[in-house]
């Protein structure tokens, strides 16, 4: 009895801890995914008004995540290397999320209680794609 009593919290801990992480490895991948379509729309010769940020965040929403005001999507123009020494222009897109444990970090505000204990994660990702010419 009291073997299971002092190791039951850690086993659930445990089993805590690997789906709060499972959930922010999802978000990361949903988030790479999105500023890959957001690369997808910057690298147009038509760049429609604002597309690249509507795009990334109806992808962000389709794949089940807050797309509101603390999402933040950058267009950054750049030279993209060819090989041999080319290089091509360029877009980078950069997305940024803050994610939230679920439970963990309710769980360190209260063994640490402090200002940072339980504050969002910001994720970051970005994609790079070359430009397309129109001839």
């Amino acid at each position: 009895m009291i073997e299971a009593a002092m190791t039951l919290p850690l086993l659930l801990l445990v089993c805590v801890g690997i789906i709060e992480f499972g959930r922010l490895y999802q978000t990361w991948q949903v988030m790479t995914n999105a500023a890959r379509e957001g690369a997808r729309i910057a690298v147009l010769p038509s760049l429609p008004s604002g597309g690249v940020d509507t795009r990334v965040r109806q992808y962000l929403q389709s794949g089940g995540l807050n797309s509101d005001s603390t999402v933040g999507v950058t267009v950054t123009p750049m030279n993209v290397s060819l090989g041999s020494g080319g290089t091509a222009s360029g877009s980078k897109v950069t997305v940024t999320y803050p994610f939230t444990f679920m439970a963990l970090q309710p769980i360190a505000q209260m063994v640490v209680p402090g200002a940072t204990a339980g504050a969002p994660i910001t994720l970051t990702t970005s994609a790079t794609m070359r430009n397309e010419t129109q001839f």
